[in-house]
């Protein structure tokens, strides 16, 4: 996943890569309608449901494709690429890895600062990963595709549900817990990275081919750029939050 905010979308609405995938062709637009349309369904399911223990099991089986999907995607490098590789390239150190672990515990424990986490770092990181797929090197159907899309949009489906089906709110704490916890871990992975000679989180080298516009700066300068841009994007989505609770209190 990247942890950059990709913001492509800004520039153009349509982009070929070399090897098929199109941006908000057919497939892509497939897929941003489901990352909507799925979690006001099974929060519909949920909130309908005469027995509680129904809205615990739709959290429970999107718990299991997040976990399902990233584990196999472990097997799949490990395999394909080698124990070296998979520890260098892809440990789940990236935000959206990491956000897809803690989005699945949010589901099976309902814990509210592993919610926070996973509302700030998902909807945030995967929201946008899902709209620009920068990542994104083959079409459908690969199996590379499902996999991308089954994570980050799994992501924002589960962070959804987890809020609009099992009514589960971000606070203004909350928010900047899930901040200073963004920050703790990028310390921690810039350790693992001197260690490993990895780029985790983009904070060795801005990643490869970008035309972000939030890497206009050189290393390490964009770092506290893309800080303070995820503190905006914070607020942005916590916004919805804070203004339906001001209706509902008048």
């Amino acid at each position: 996943m990247r942890v950059v905010l990709r913001f492509d979308f800004l520039y153009s609405c349509y982009i070929m890569t070399p090897t098929g995938f199109q941006t908000f062709g057919p497939p892509h637009l497939i897929v941003l309608g489901l990352t909507l349309v799925l979690p006001i369904l099974l929060s519909k399911l949920a909130r309908s449901a005469s027995d509680e223990r129904i809205a615990v099991r739709i959290g429970y089986l999107l718990a299991a494709m997040l976990l399902v999907n990233e584990f196999s995607a472990w097997g799949y490098r490990l395999w394909q690429f080698g124990p070296e590789y998979m520890v260098r390239n892809h440990l789940p150190l990236h935000i959206c890895g990491a956000a897809s672990l803690v989005t699945a515990a949010t589901l099976i424990f309902r814990n509210k600062y592993l919610y926070e986490i996973a509302y700030f770092w998902g909807l945030v990181g995967s929201a946008n990963a899902v709209i620009t797929p920068g990542a994104m090197d083959t079409g459908f159907p690969s199996w590379r595709f499902f996999q991308y899309f089954i994570v980050h949009s799994g992501i924002v489906v589960a962070v959804l549900y987890a809020t609009w089906g099992l009514g589960m709110r971000p606070t203004l704490r909350g928010l900047f817990r899930a901040f200073v916890a963004l920050n703790v871990f990028a310390v921690v992975v810039g350790i693992v990275n001197l260690l490993l000679g990895s780029n985790y989180m983009y904070l060795s080298r801005p990643p490869w081919g970008t035309v972000s516009p939030f890497f206009f700066a050189p290393w390490p300068w964009y770092i506290p750029i893309l800080d303070v841009v995820a503190l905006a994007m914070f607020f942005a989505v916590y916004l919805p939050v804070h203004l339906s609770r001001r209706r509902e209190s008048r």
